[in-house]
C-alpha cells in the first residue's frame, strides 16, 4: 500500500484487447413451434464468431389468458414461473451435449435460493425470479403480478448462468465451433401457475416469442492472431464448470425413515453440494405454489458417499419446538463455501422454515478413497411423523465436469 500511493510516475494501462462485444439476437429454426411437448433449437450457425455464453440470455414473451381470451383476474406466475414452462435446456457443442438441466424450473429454483440474496433477487425481477413474501406463502406475493401487465402479456430475460452451471462458471469465449441452445417444452404449463379463486381458472400459456441473445466478441489484431494460433496448433480447449443435476422421488412411503439410493456416479462426477426439499401434494395442481417447499418434519439427514457420511453428526431438528438452527446454518454457509463469499441469505430463519427449508449438505471435502472408482450416493432421511400422503423428494446434485473441444477438428469428449 505504501509503495502503491508514492508511486507518483506511474502511468495509465488501457486494456484494448477486446474492440466490441455487442450482442446478437440468434432465433430458433423457421418451422418452431412453442407449444406443450415442443423441442426449440436454437443455433448459432457462423462458426467464424467469437461467442461469449456466460453472457447470454434467453428472451422469452407471451401472453397469459383464459380459454375463453380474456385476461385472468386470480391466475398469474409463481416465481420463476417461466423456467416451469420447460422439461429440459441443453447446450450443445459440435453436436454434443455439454451441459443440461431438467425440470429447470424446479432446479433452478432451488439452486437460487441457496444462492441469491435480497440485491440479487431484485435484478432478477426482470428473469421472472419473484420469491414469494412471508405473508402469501400459500399464494404469490403481491409483486409477482408485476410479470404480467393488464393484458395479460409478458417479458423476461433470463440470464444463461441462472439456467446452466456452464453458464455460470466457465467465463471464456468460445472458438469456432457450432452451438445450439435446445429447449424441450413441457408437457403442462400448471406448475408454472398459481390461481387463488376456486374452482380455478382454465388458462393458457401462449409463447410468442423465443431467441437467444448472445455476445458476440471483437477482438484486437493482436489477440486475433494468438487466437488463430491456437487454432493452427491443434490444441484442445477446456471446460471445467459445476453441473446440476436434479433427481426426483415422485411418491415417498408413508414412514417415519427412508433410504434413497439417488445414483452411482463415477470418479470424474464428484459430487460436492446435495440440495434437497420435500414437496407434499404439489405436482401440477394450479392451485398449488410449486416454488414453496415443506419440511414434513424432518429430524435427520444424512448423505453416504460410499462408506462416507455428511454431515458427521445428527441434525436433531424438531420443527415443533421451531429446532432447526443447524439446517438455517448449512443453508447459510452454501454461499461463503461455493462462491468464496461473505453470505448474504435471501431469506430469514422464518422465512426460511416457511418458504424454503431445504437441507443443504457441502460435500466439496473427500478423501481420496470417495475420489477414486465409482460410488453410491445414497441419502439417509429420518421424519418426526409419518411422511405425508402425495409427497415429492427432489435432490439437486452439484458437480464437477470437465469438457474438451478442438475447435481446429470440431471434436468434442468428455474428460
Amino acid at each position: 500500500m505504501v509503495a502503491e500511493i508514492l508511486n507518483v510516475t506511474e502511468k495509465a494501462v488501457f486494456d484494448n484487447a477486446i474492440i466490441n462485444a455487442d450482442k446478437h439476437t440468434h432465433q430458433p429454426y423457421a418451422n418452431s413451434t412453442f407449444k406443450n411437448n415442443d423441442t426449440i433449437r436454437i443455433p448459432i450457425e457462423n462458426e467464424d464468431v467469437y461467442t461469449l455464453p456466460c453472457g447470454s440470455f434467453l428472451y422469452i414473451e407471451g401472453r397469459l389468458l383464459k380459454k375463453d381470451g380474456t385476461v385472468p383476474t386470480n391466475t398469474t406466475f409463481i416465481n420463476n414461473g417461466i423456467l416451469y414452462l420447460f422439461d429440459e435446456i441443453r447446450y450443445e457443442l459440435g453436436g454434443k451435449v455439454i451441459d443440461r438441466v431438467r425440470n429447470p424450473g424446479m432446479t433452478t429454483t432451488m439452486k437460487g435460493y441457496a444462492s441469491y440474496n435480497e440485491n440479487e433477487s431484485k435484478r432478477l425481477i426482470n428473469s421472472g425470479w419473484l420469491p414469494p413474501a412471508l405473508g402469501a406463502v400459500k399464494g404469490v406475493a403481491l409483486h409477482t403480478r408485476n410479470l404480467i401487465d393488464t393484458n395479460g402479456y409478458f417479458n423476461v430475460c433470463i440470464p444463461l448462468r441462472m439456467i446452466l452451471g456452464f453458464g455460470e462458471d466457465f467465463r471464456k469465449i468460445i472458438l469456432n465451433i457450432r452451438q445450439e441452445l435446445v429447449l424441450v417444452r413441457s408437457s403442462t404449463d400448471n406448475n408454472a401457475l398459481f390461481c387463488s379463486a376456486t374452482p380455478a381458472e382454465e388458462v393458457d400459456v401462449h409463447l410468442d416469442q423465443i431467441c437467444w441473445k448472445i455476445p458476440h466478441v471483437s477482438v484486437a489484431d493482436a489477440e486475433r492472431l494468438k487466437l488463430l494460433r491456437y487454432v493452427d496448433r491443434n490444441l484442445n480447449m477446456e471446460l471445467s464448470f459445476r453441473s446440476w443435476e436434479l433427481h426426483e422421488y415422485p411418491l415417498l412411503n408413508q414412514s417415519y425413515s427412508h433410504n434413497w439410493t439417488v445414483k452411482t456416479t463415477s470418479q470424474l462426477e464428484k459430487p460436492r453440494f446435495i440440495i434437497f426439499g420435500f414437496q407434499t401434494d404439489k405436482g401440477n395442481d394450479i392451485t398449488k405454489n410449486k416454488s414453496v417447499f415443506d419440511h414434513c418434519d424432518l429430524t435427520n439427514f444424512k448423505v453416504h458417499l460410499g462408506s462416507t457420511m455428511y454431515p458427521y453428526d445428527n441434525l436433531n431438528l424438531d420443527f415443533d419446538l421451531s429446532r432447526f438452527a443447524v439446517l438455517y446454518e448449512m443453508y447459510v454457509n452454501f454461499q461463503q463455501s461455493y462462491y468464496g463469499n461473505v453470505s448474504e441469505p435471501l431469506f430469514d430463519p422464518k422465512e426460511f422454515r416457511t418458504i424454503a427449508p431445504l437441507v443443504i449438505v457441502d460435500c466439496s471435502y473427500q478423501n481420496e478413497i470417495v475420489k477414486s472408482g465409482s460410488i453410491d450416493i445414497r441419502l439417509e432421511i429420518q421424519t418426526k411423523r409419518n411422511i405425508p400422503d402425495k409427497t415429492a423428494a427432489y435432490c439437486l446434485i452439484i458437480h464437477d465436469r470437465v469438457i474438451r473441444y478442438n475447435p481446429s477438428t470440431n471434436l468434442v469428449q468428455e474428460v
